[in-house]
């Protein structure tokens, strides 16, 4: 009996050192000190493939950036047109931005024949890079958010936006101060684990975590019913380096 008392007392510390660790770290996260990113107004350009990746993928974030006052503009890459509904979709984009506090002056999508909505057609790499930073210099923007080279989804259009900003990075081409954050793809599980997957989240390598409040989580359901809750970042190094993973 003594040695069973033991382990459940030694059980109960390590259950509330465990918990104590994951409070600290959720609030450590909530910080600019903890995330690494830049400060309040700075100038942060969200870039996407399609209309609803933005909510699909990129709620958390969003609204975590907003948390730190960051001046968020949205990039789209195509209209959505893969079944011909590009102009609903279009109009959607608009109205999901909205929500999560990004203005219509704000969102800039594109509708062009070299980016096409088609997981089939992998965008031509220096295109995409040459129209990214085209907009990050228009803008003066201090971060740029988009996928890994995974594309989270491991569509082909989410990965070419990755190799584009890789391209930007690797050449030096990306105006000084500037910073590259991706969205880190995780497996299949784990994505839709929602707040379960958090102390994994913590104990994973990453430079930024952003978790929804429970208000915050109301509101990015209201853009898509898919939403992850969390969502995990790695930065690309501002200066030159060894070459990035593929």
């Amino acid at each position: 009996m003594e040695v069973v008392g033991l382990l459940l007392c030694l059980a109960a510390v390590v259950l509330a050192w465990g918990f104590l660790w994951v409070w600290d770290s959720w609030e450590r996260m909530k910080s600019l000190e903890q995330a690494g990113l830049p400060g309040a107004g700075s100038r942060t350009l969200l870039v996407t493939a399609h209309p609803d990746d933005e909510a699909m993928f990129f709620a958390p974030t969003v609204l975590g950036l907003a948390r730190l006052r960051h001046q968020v503009s949205l990039l789209c890459f195509s209209s959505g047109n893969y079944y011909n509904q590009g102009e609903i979709r279009k109009k959607e984009l608009l109205q999901s931005c909205d929500v999560l506090g990004i203005p219509p002056s704000n969102v800039m999508i594109i509708d062009n024949r070299d980016f096409p909505d088609d997981p089939g057609v992998r965008w031509d790499t220096e295109r995409v890079a040459d129209v990214l930073l085209r907009h990050v210099e228009a803008g003066r923007v201090n971060l740029v958010v988009t996928f890994d080279a995974g594309g989270v989804s491991g569509h082909s259009n989410h990965a070419a936006l990755y190799a584009a900003a890789r391209t930007l990075h690797a050449e030096g081409k990306l105006p000084k101060g500037c910073s590259v954050l991706t969205l880190q793809s995780v497996n299949l599980l784990r994505k839709y684990l929602s707040l379960l997957d958090l102390p994994c989240s913590l104990l994973l390598a990453r430079d930024a975590l952003f978790v929804l409040s429970r208000r915050e989580v109301a509101q990015a359901q209201v853009t898509h019913p898919l939403r992850l809750d969390i969502s995990i970042h790695r930065f690309f190094p501002v200066t030159r380096g060894p070459a990035l993973p593929a």
